[in-house]
């Protein structure tokens, strides 16, 4: 499994990323309830989260950062954050490395280079820390946006885009400033100009209380699918189930994809 190159959406915004031998997880967020959000999918077995090299975490919101599911993966990994927040896990054993947009750090020969993204700060004593997105950069390179509105710096990610990470709906009815939906997460292809899309940030966390079946839950994602095809035809879109994995090929030069 070291070698292989691929995808594994564990849900929400968790993401197993294999990439030249390097393991990496976005916001591991792996609990069945996790405040007032109950988990609707099933939880990630122990292969998925053995080995993992490196842990991604976009911003500070409880469903993107949760101490109990780091925990759970465990204390070696290092865990990348934005600048300002490494304190308080530091000082629970974690080995942390901080970045702010435009800084990166290697995780054995694999970049990780954060990125600018629209979700406002989390304010922590005086300190407002912000957001992040993630581009992991390798033999190919993939794009996670953590949570994020649509704004225009996106066309400046990467110059040539393999995979992008996108989140398409939210746990709730609605989803307030600071987020994609559906039709915006298209319109981001058409700025970020993937080979491949996977919309994440569905199907995976319910409020407590409201409706779950499988076609509600499935809907945003399917609904992203809509919009691509129409706004960005050319993007690849991979709807995932959770769990579900997707083996990644780097282009060869020259191909055309």
């Amino acid at each position: 499994m070291r070698g292989r190159v691929g995808l594994t959406w564990v849900g929400h915004s968790t993401v197993l990323i294999e990439l030249d031998g390097v393991r990496l997880l976005t916001d591991p967020v792996l609990r069945d309830r996790v405040l007032h959000l109950r988990r609707v999918a099933a939880r990630p077995g122990s292969a998925t989260l053995s080995g993992v090299d490196a842990m991604l975490i976009s911003h500070l919101h409880y469903d993107h950062l949760d101490e109990k599911s780091l925990r759970t993966v465990g204390r070696e990994p290092r865990v990348i954050v934005p600048i300002g927040s490494a304190k308080t896990l530091r000082s629970r054993g974690f080995r942390v490395t901080e970045l702010a947009a435009g800084d990166e750090t290697s995780v054995d020969g694999v970049t990780v280079r954060a990125t600018e993204v629209k979700h406002g700060a989390r304010q922590i004593l005086t300190l407002r820390v912000p957001a992040l997105g993630y581009l992991v950069s390798g033999s190919l390179s993939v794009w996670f946006a953590g949570d994020t509105d649509l704004f225009d710096g996106m066309n400046g990610i990467a110059s040539q885009l393999d995979v992008a990470l996108l989140p398409v709906a939210g746990w709730g009815p609605n989803l307030p400033p600071g987020h994609l939906n559906p039709r915006t997460a298209a319109q981001a292809l058409t700025l970020l100009r993937p080979r491949i899309a996977v919309p994440i940030h569905w199907g995976t966390y319910r409020r407590i209380g409201l409706p779950r079946g499988e076609k509600l839950l499935r809907q945003p994602a399917e609904e992203f699918a809509r919009h691509a095809a129409e706004l960005a035809p050319e993007v690849d879109v991979r709807i995932l189930p959770v769990g579900g994995s997707l083996d990644l090929a780097p282009v060869q030069q020259g191909a055309t994809s």
